[in-house]
């Protein structure tokens, strides 16, 4: 049980408005950091990468579906995985509905993932999420992004993950009891679950040319997780013991 203190209505409201300044404080350093986030440079992306969507083979200039700009979550679903990853549900469980608005702002949202085609769609349909939904399989396209790693990369740590030396090392010789509990829940185990990664990122396209702007991963994909953030404002906060969270459909079995 998290620790509270009560108080009077007007203790409150004196703590409040001393916790309202440091709020404003820090929607102003959001709005600096996210202004410091469109000042990085552009990367220009030459190399040709082909997707399997729900119309066919596709190239990652047609991922924009006709607008200049694209956003992207890496989610964890590998080739071997029989279901998504649950975290990664949850994430999609709240941005799903946001798509149809990003759209009609010149924006495409959409998830790609390693396994194939026909699995993501048909974890889409249980799932009844509407965004676009992308196959990697058998591109380059996680691994240059360092979201998917090799057998070799993770038993050797030659990779790179959150802009660190890949570190595996932990994972493979003694999992935790939650990362082998959230791995049992996609069908796999903790060394395949973790050849995955979480992320997202943006593109541009601009004059037929695909730009690399940004990428996140682990808790840098926090800002996205819209159930974190209503947490985050509950009178427990996040409260978290051990691996609570399931998908939509699973909570109650």
């Amino acid at each position: 049980m998290t620790e509270h203190r009560t108080g009077t209505r007007e203790e409150w409201l004196a703590a409040r408005l001393e916790l309202l300044q440091a709020e404003k404080e820090l929607t102003r350093r959001n709005d600096e950091v996210a202004r410091q986030r469109q000042e990085l440079p552009w990367v220009r992306i030459d190399k040709q990468y082909r997707f399997e969507t729900d119309e066919g083979e596709a190239s990652l200039p047609d991922l924009f579906r006709g607008r200049s700009q694209l956003l992207m979550y890496h989610f964890m679903f590998g080739p071997t995985y029989t279901a998504g990853c649950p975290v990664c549900s949850t994430i999609a469980d709240g941005f799903s509905g946001s798509v149809v608005h990003l759209e009609n702002h010149d924006v495409s949202m959409m998830a790609v993932s390693q396994a194939p085609l026909e699995t993501l769609q048909a974890y889409k349909r249980r799932m009844g999420w509407t965004f676009p939904w992308a196959s990697s399989l058998g591109s380059d396209f996680n691994f240059d992004f360092h979201v998917s790693f090799t057998e070799e990369q993770q038993r050797t740590n030659d990779g790179e993950y959150n802009y660190r030396p890949l570190d595996m090392k932990g994972v493979l010789e003694s999992p935790s009891e939650g990362l082998t509990e959230i791995a049992a829940m996609t069908g796999t185990d903790p060394a395949a679950y973790t050849r995955e990664g979480p992320g997202m990122s943006a593109f541009a396209l601009e004059d037929g040319v695909v730009y690399h702007t940004y990428s996140a991963f682990q808790r840098g994909v926090d800002a996205v997780w819209g159930m974190y953030q209503w947490l985050d404002r509950a009178p427990k906060g996040r409260n978290e013991t051990s691996f609570w969270m399931r998908r939509k459909d699973e909570y109650g079995t």
